[in-house]
């Protein structure tokens, strides 16, 4: 049994993006412990470039906020899914900044493995999801990841369209094969 957590990158309760994790999460439950983490439900400060990280004894950030709870979690996980909406050709903003302050030593300690990303947006172009990908491929190349998969959901506009076609299902499918 893994332990998953899922970075759910919107802060719209119940919109799409929460409920393909939340079909994720329902996927991948039977054979594994998982844990969403909200980030309406954190508060997060943009990364700043300072290196203070870097400098200090135990690399504390010198922001007090909730980023601490965030890399606690993370430490114990095996399997990291981000899932978010696209904003302009990028992840939600609030995401951004939890993942740019996840260039901290801290993050040595973790023990992921595995990545997976769910994405959904409410364009239907084809490259959609290209920047973000581009990004989702160096990343597992530069902590030699494990890719977990996709989900790409393109012309979700309105809060609840994911419940039409099977965009659910697929983000379901994909936490029942996840390992």
């Amino acid at each position: 049994m893994s332990r998953i957590v899922v970075l759910v990158g919107s802060n719209r309760k119940g919109g799409n993006t929460d409920l393909l994790a939340k079909a994720f999460a329902d996927g991948a439950s039977d054979r594994h412990e998982v844990e969403l983490i909200s980030v309406a439900d954190y508060k997060v400060g943009p990364c700043i470039g300072c290196n203070s990280c870097f400098q200090k004894e135990g690399n504390p950030c010198f922001q007090q906020d909730d980023m601490q709870q965030i890399y606690d979690k993370l430490k114990v996980a095996d399997i990291l899914v981000i899932a978010s909406p696209v904003y302009f050709y990028g992840v939600s903003a609030q995401l951004k900044a939890i993942i740019d302050r996840l260039h901290n030593p801290r993050r040595d300690a973790f023990n992921i493995r595995k990545l997976a990303m769910i994405l959904v947006g409410a364009a239907t172009l084809p490259e959609l999801f290209d920047a973000i990908l581009m990004q989702y491929k160096l990343v597992l190349n530069f902590f030699n990841l494990e890719d977990g998969g996709t989900v790409l959901v393109r012309g979700a506009k309105e809060k609840g369209d994911v419940r039409q076609g099977d965009s659910l299902q697929q983000a379901f499918k994909l936490g029942q094969t996840i390992s």
